[in-house]
């Protein structure tokens, strides 16, 4: 029998549709697709902050990871999870939106998550939800993909597959079009 205080996930089909609803511990013991959100928050002069995730996590404990990241709760809009997890994790209230990149489909690689990436500016500071995060740093682009290149293992599976796409997302919006 789950836990009382157990969190409650959107099962989907392969089209993102809602078509039941299961326990977490559930949800990841079958491998059922489900809902998650990243936050990318990008530093003023173009530096990344990325978490240590806690130790405590029963996903990827000990490895970095976005600067904010998440499973949506059954009924609840990617938009305000991504609001939610930020807020929770990084003690941060956004006042505003953040800006809705691309979406990964479900995957192995992505823990069976349907993904909505996001990204903003902010300076910080930063108040760390210790249970949720080791600590957190702010990282050059170049470090990050070097760091990447040569430990990925120190890295959630999400994250690779993220960073990845986010890379060639950005290098599709500065390539020149094609007239």
């Amino acid at each position: 029998m789950p836990d009382s205080m157990e969190e409650i996930f959107d099962v989907v089909n392969n089209r993102d549709e809602v078509i039941d609803q299961k326990p977490r511990s559930v949800v990841h013991q079958q491998d059922l697709l489900h809902r998650a959100i990243h936050v990318l928050v990008f530093h003023s002069d173009g530096s990344l902050f990325l978490q240590k995730r806690s130790m405590l996590k029963d996903c990827f404990p000990g490895t970095w990871d976005s600067s904010a990241s998440g499973h949506l709760d059954s009924g609840e809009s990617y938009d305000i999870c991504a609001m939610r997890e930020t807020e929770e994790e990084l003690g941060w209230r956004p006042d505003r939106p953040f800006e809705k990149l691309f979406k990964i489909d479900a995957s192995k690689d992505t823990g069976w998550e349907f993904v909505w990436i996001y990204r903003v500016t902010y300076d910080g500071p930063f108040k760390l939800h210790p249970e949720e995060i080791e600590c957190g740093e702010w990282f050059s682009r170049d470090h990050v993909n070097q760091w990447l290149t040569s430990n990925p293992e120190e890295f959630a599976s999400a994250f690779r597959v993220l960073w990845k796409r986010y890379l060639e997302w950005e290098h599709q919006l500065s390539a020149p079009s094609e007239s």
